[in-house]
């Protein structure tokens, strides 16, 4: 028997019509176009212009004519508040008999810590010098006109200035010395900008 490497008929057919098949599905979803480049059928300009079609009234009156629906709206008394209030209100306080005496300071006793009369002096003595270069420098600063920035800083190291004072007369020479420095620093740099 000989045998032909032709493969039989109804094969090669089925073959060709799966190849015509694919050819014709891609060149149709080729030819398509993009879904999202596609445009509508009626333009939005003229969808507006659209009306119903209301159907014409019956020639005579009493004639097949319907009750017409019961369209009330009701509505309710009393409507919900759209926000409510979470948080507690506020609690009153009351203002002070003396006002001059809730502006100042209060007169709460601070905790200062014990030092020997050594350490004391030693913090005095830096208190005392930090103070009077900052005042010097403020003093060299009062003559001119500063800028915004510079009479801020004029302004924090009067305030340290104060403080560092008001620390030293309560006996807390640690933080007057504290202060006294943060003065010095800033009256410096008040210095350099002049």
């Amino acid at each position: 028997m000989i045998e032909s490497s032709a493969r039989p008929f109804p094969a090669a057919m089925r073959d060709s019509a799966w190849i015509f098949l694919g050819a014709m599905g891609s060149a149709a979803i080729l030819l398509s176009g993009c879904a999202a480049r596609r445009h509508s059928v009626i333009p939005w300009s003229t969808a507006v212009l659209v009306h119903p079609v209301v159907p014409p009234h019956p020639a005579e009156p009493g004639a097949s004519e319907e009750a017409a629906p019961d369209l009330r709206i009701e509505i309710p008394s009393a409507l919900a508040p759209l926000a409510t209030r979470t948080a507690p209100p506020r609690p009153r306080t009351a203002a002070p008999a003396n006002p001059s005496a809730a502006a100042g300071k209060p007169d709460t006793p601070q905790i200062v810590p014990e030092l020997s009369t050594q350490e004391s002096n030693s913090l005095q003595q830096e208190t005392n010098q930090s103070l009077a270069i900052a005042d010097h420098n403020l003093t060299a600063a009062s003559g001119k006109s500063l800028n915004a920035a510079q009479a801020d800083l004029a302004s924090k190291v009067r305030s340290f200035i104060s403080d560092s004072r008001d620390a030293g007369h309560a006996g807390d020479w640690t933080r007057a010395r504290d202060l006294a420095r943060k003065a010095q620093v800033l009256s410096e740099e008040l210095a350099r900008s002049l």
